[in-house]
């Protein structure tokens, strides 16, 4: 039997920090979204 959940730092950073997610016009929605909603961590 293996974990599903295998995390990895590196990985992490590339696809949900956010410098990735800014880039993005997407993104930048999420970034908003979590602003309005008060977030503490807005991404990674």
């Amino acid at each position: 039997m293996h974990f599903t959940y295998n995390p990895k730092k590196r990985k992490r950073k590339k696809t949900c920090g956010f410098l990735v997610r800014m880039s993005t016009p997407g993104g930048r929605k999420i970034i908003k979204r979590r602003r309005a909603k008060g977030r503490k961590k807005l991404a990674v």
